[in-house]
């Protein structure tokens, strides 16, 4: 499994050398890598439907438990099915619907990175690696949703994405690190063994506060939810790949892995009933009121992942099945309407509802794929949109508390649902065709056919549901620890209920449909409540806090050096002061004088006089001298208490200052008093302070126990493993070896700039 995830990263590094080749004709050949994970993920199949799962474990970071283990199970196995399934079609698609585009294997490397990742995510079995992959997922989607980087829109689009979801994974990154903190082990699958309870621990709130933060930024959950309509600056492909089956459904899957530990319990489930409840049936209304075919089905997917988290919100046997099986559902069907727009668009050129008619009459594939598509989606009988509405009336309507409240909200949703399906599906193939229109033509079969296959899974799946029963919804349930439910996918449960609930919502759908036509007097009406938006909330915080950041940066980062001097001083004092003094036991023994020599006097004297000499001086010149006489007394030192290598590399560094100093200097204006009285009295003050302050910290430090064991070894290590009799040459050269080259590599950068400075000589036009 590493290399399956790993090829999809191999395969991004390619154009680099094949560019021109994935520019051509040839480009249809990229789909050779996810048609052949595809192809090694079904070679499971028969394995995982018979309850086997597959593990892999390889070593990364052991000593802070986290390795790349990689675990294979019902829910992994429907998750990678359809990122390499459905990512076929798109690389297939996207040959053809970016012909020409001169950055195409560009985009390539992009999309094979982003199904890379999020194979990684799904098969992870550690929680640091999945929030590894959780981030990679956000990053790469980045550049798939900004792809057109020309355009400004897309360009904020892609960046709200990535604020948007990247915040959200720095919330599941610590509520994973608070999951493993409580559980001792990074592993979910030891997690789940361990018998650690999640639900009895103070920081199980806590816990859900940060993956709930994760995974409802990821799937677009209200009030989060207004990334992903912008999203759709993005190509096509990028729409139906992202938010179909891979990117949007990452959310989703996280809140199912992660249900066997953190489910059961009230804050779990009525968190997720609310969001979800809110989410389904607030997006799926905000589709009646638009006119672009890809924000009908932006605004459509939002309100099925909305359903989907309220069914894991519902938590019972029925329902988690009802949520598989609508996750494949949704798949299929959104997948097939999301290329159906780009192949109307390309064709075409608008993506306008209200201009869009009679194209069945010119693109009867494209038709059937779409109209087999808006019937899933309205979950119209045989096909497989069918199976899951009734699937999720069933869960709701076995609630004893609260079941027709629940079963309500699910079918005002599905009724929206249904009219967003038909105007995005069927709507533009029907009817005469406009004058503006007749010059279109029949599409690539690149571009239809791929549409038509889903579209025509859609129906086979409905038709016969058995073939996802056993293979995968089955093995997913227990891999979630609901195998003992019995079940049986059909199509036909009889004329009961939940069928009648079916009639109903086809019913009032279809008169919804008929007799609401999109107008964009409709869209500017809901326009009108735009200020009111979570976006426009979310825009109008932003700018709150830039103006605060701002404001904070102009005060703490004033471009004068002295001013952060005084505020990095400042803080200290502030922060250690206060338990230096209340909390310091210095004991200073009656003999701590009597071993100090003429020597080590007249050496403090010199330090001493150079101190004040630099400070009071009036000649920089002066200034700079005094300070290298105090760093030689400093060398004194050091000589004094056996410690000639510190003693060398000090004189070192001390005569390599002072002729930096003096050359600097000796390019600056005459020495200007800048400070009046009341300014050196402050610096003064707080001088002294902090001088007083370290010197406590340091002799407190030295009156502490000593502890050796670290000295020891580097002792007794030195010369075995170093060859080396000089302890403090072989630490700084062997065991902080590379410390040591990235110190060296930044003075050497720094000496490079400061002598670029000292080169430089700027035009008056410049210099003003």
């Amino acid at each position: 499994m590493l290399i399956a995830i790993l090829s999809g990263f191999i395969f991004a590094v390619l154009p680099v050398f094949t560019g021109p080749l994935l520019k051509g004709k040839l480009s249809v050949l990229s789909a050779l890598l996810p048609v052949g994970l595809f192809a090694y993920f079904c070679s499971f199949i028969p394995d995982i439907a018979a309850g086997g799962t597959v593990y892999e474990s390889f070593a990364w970071v052991p000593s802070m438990g986290v390795d790349l283990n990689f675990h294979l199970d019902g829910l992994a196995l429907i998750f990678a099915l359809m990122i390499s399934g459905i990512g076929s079609l798109v690389f297939i698609y996207t040959s053809n619907y970016l012909k020409g585009d001169p950055y195409i294997d560009r985009f390539y490397a992009y999309l094979s990175m982003f199904m890379a990742a999020m194979l990684g995510l799904v098969l992870s079995d550690n929680l640091v690696a999945i929030f590894v992959f959780w981030e990679l997922t956000s990053i790469t989607s980045y550049f798939l949703i900004g792809y057109k980087n020309e355009d400004r829109e897309s360009r904020r689009a892609a960046m709200i994405a990535l604020a948007v979801t990247g915040i959200g994974g720095m919330f599941l990154f610590a509520g994973v690190l608070l999951m493993g903190a409580v559980a001792e082990t990074y592993s979910f699958q030891e997690i789940l063994s361990s018998g650690v309870v999640f639900q009895e621990h103070a920081l199980y709130p806590i816990i859900l506060f940060f993956v709930f933060g994760g995974a409802f930024t990821k799937s677009a959950q209200f009030p989060f939810h207004f990334w992903l309509p912008g999203a759709m600056r993005a190509p096509t492909p990028v729409s139906t790949y992202l938010h179909s089956a891979t990117m949007v459904k990452a959310g989703i899957y996280i809140l199912l892995r992660f249900t066997p530990a953190l489910g059961n319990h009230a804050y779990w489930s009525d968190t997720l009933l609310l969001v979800g409840g809110i989410t389904m049936v607030y997006t799926a209304y905000q589709a009646l009121f638009r006119t672009d075919l890809k924000s009908v089905l932006a605004y459509s997917t939002i309100a099925a992942l909305g359903i989907l988290t309220f069914l894991i919100g519902l938590g019972t046997e029925a329902a988690i099945l009802a949520a598989l099986v609508f996750i494949l559902v949704h798949a299929l069907y959104k997948a097939t309407l999301f290329l159906v727009a780009g192949i109307i668009d390309h064709q075409t050129g608008t993506r306008d509802i209200t201009k869009l008619r009679g194209l069945g009459k010119l693109m009867i594939p494209v038709a059937v794929a779409s109209a087999l598509a808006a019937l899933s989606n309205s979950g119209i009988p045989p096909t497989f949109g069918f199976i899951g509405k009734e699937l999720i009336y069933e869960s709701t309507m076995e609630m004893d508390s609260l079941s027709i409240l629940l079963t309500v909200a699910a079918i005002v949703t599905n009724v929206f649902l249904i009219y967003a399906g038909f105007v995005a599906g069927i709507r533009p193939f029907l009817g005469k065709l406009p004058p503006a229109l007749g010059k279109v033509q029949m599409p690539s079969p690149l571009l239809w056919v791929p549409a038509l296959i889903l579209g025509m899974g859609c129906l086979f799946f409905g038709l016969f549901p058995g073939f996802i029963e056993s293979t995968l919804a089955q093995p997913a349930l227990a891999s979630l620890g609901f195998g003992s439910f019995n079940f049986h996918l059909k199509l036909w449960h009889g004329f009961n209920t939940v069928f009648i609930l079916s009639l109903v919502t086809m019913g009032v759908g279809l008169l919804l449909y008929f007799s609401l036509k999109p107008s964009h007097k409709l869209e500017a009406l809901i326009a009108r409540l735009e200020p009111i938006s979570p976006k426009s909330l979310s825009t109008l915080g932003g700018k709150g806090f830039r103006k605060f950041s701002l404001s904070w940066t102009r005060l703490f980062q004033s471009g004068f050096l002295r001013y952060y001097v005084i505020i990095i001083m400042g803080f200290l004092v502030v922060v250690t002061g206060y338990n230096t003094l209340t909390e310091t036991k210095l004991v200073i023994p009656d003999n701590a004088f009597d071993d100090i020599t003429i020597y080590e006097v007249i050496t403090l004297v010199i330090m001493v006089v150079s101190i004040g000499f630099a400070v009071f001086s009036s000649s920089r010149l002066a200034a700079v001298a005094a300070l290298g006489v105090l760093g030689y007394a400093i060398c004194l030192v050091f000589v004094f208490y056996s410690a000639p290598d510190l003693a060398m590399t000090q004189f070192s560094i001390d005569t390599l200052t002072v002729i930096l100093f003096v050359l600097v200097l000796y390019r600056l204006p005459k020495y200007l008093k800048l400070s009046d009285m009341r300014s050196r009295i402050r610096d003064i003050i707080l001088a002294l302070i902090f001088g007083a302050l370290i010197t406590t910290l340091a002799l407190e430090v030295l009156s502490e126990p000593k502890y050796r064991e670290t000295s020891e070894y580097y002792a007794e290590n030195a010369y075995m493993l170093a060859k080396g009799k000089n302890v403090v040459n072989v630490i700084l050269v062997d065991f902080r070896g590379i410390d040591t080259m990235v110190e060296i590599t930044v003075l050497v950068i720094a000496a490079i700039g400061v002598f670029g400075l000292l080169k430089l000589r700027l035009k008056k036009s410049e210099v003003n």
